[in-house]
């Protein structure tokens, strides 16, 4: 995998297979403490962790943002037909992004959002990441949310979804008011795993290869949700989380009132500010290997 700049700060990594996925990174404007890849939830463009990013950078992080195949700088000129699911978002793309980042001067840390807390483990080289900190990751299971929230989401997957999706040959998110519009693949995997209360790690045809994949991961890992977080709450994400089964993980649970509430889109807006310089923290005591230490 190899990276060519577009525009300052702009990169397009290559993929293994040979897709062009949309990046930019920004360089440490401190002493450098890591490098530091963002991965970012379904359908949510890299910009909306550019602040974020800026916060990394500012603190001594190499600090790459990217989006998904199917998503801002690396949509096709049209969905319809495209082919793509969460597995070669995980497997393709996050893997780029880690891969372009990771050298022997510098440890690699990984923060997520939401779907990047699934990718983690599927990664072909976790290996090479020293600690993982997610936000608001879990199983989106319905059963996880409150009877409203959950009612509100069957709904969405059984009623208003699928005859979006047969017409439009892909998922309009935007028309949802939901994020980026999403490959037809990526939203049939989402609402086929949605189905099961641990998510794919109780779906029958793939349970076992996700359950060894999970469990080849020795990274650290921090997962915080906020209590106010409807999509995914501490049940959800504990569910999901003990998929994980060889490594440490502590689940931290974050009170929204300081914040005036977070929701499950409120972790990377300005207002989280302390949140990040607590995940950054929690990095920089992780343990600490190169690139060449984990090879």
């Amino acid at each position: 995998m190899n990276s060519t700049p577009v525009t300052e700060g702009s990169l397009l990594l290559t993929a293994a297979d040979g897709y062009p996925i949309g990046a930019v990174r920004l360089e440490a404007r401190a002493p450098v403490k890591g490098n530091l890849v963002v991965a970012g939830a379904t359908g949510v463009p890299q910009g909306f962790y550019r602040r974020f990013a800026e916060y990394a950078s500012s603190s001594g992080f190499n600090t790459l943002t990217f989006d998904y195949r199917g998503v801002g700088a690396s949509r096709p000129g049209n969905l319809k037909g495209f082919t793509a699911d969460f597995l070669d978002w995980a497997q393709l793309d996050l893997a780029a992004a880690v891969e372009a980042m990771a050298d022997a001067k510098a440890p690699l840390y990984l923060v997520g959002h939401s779907f990047a807390g699934h990718a983690f483990g599927l990664l072909p080289n976790h290996r090479l990441v020293s600690g993982f900190y997610t936000f608001g990751s879990g199983s989106g299971w319905h059963g996880w949310m409150s009877r409203l929230e959950g009612l509100k989401v069957l709904l969405l997957w059984t009623l208003v979804c699928p005859p979006m999706a047969r017409w439009y040959g892909y998922l309009p998110m935007s028309r949802l008011g939901m994020g980026e519009n999403l490959p037809l693949g990526v939203y049939r995997q989402w609402r086929h795993w949605c189905r099961f209360p641990r998510y794919f790690f109780d779906d029958p045809a793939v349970a076992e290869t996700m359950r060894e994949k999970f469990a080849g991961v020795k990274t650290p890992i921090a997962a915080a949700n906020s209590l106010d977080d409807a999509w995914i709450t501490s049940r959800a994400r504990n569910a999901f989380m003990q998929g994980y089964s060889n490594t440490r993980v502590e689940c931290i649970d974050i009170d929204p009132a300081p914040f005036d509430g977070l929701g499950h889109m409120g972790y990377f807006r300005a207002k989280a500010e302390p949140l990040w310089e607590d995940a950054l923290a929690w990095l920089s005591k992780a343990r600490i290997c190169t690139r060449d230490e984990l090879r």
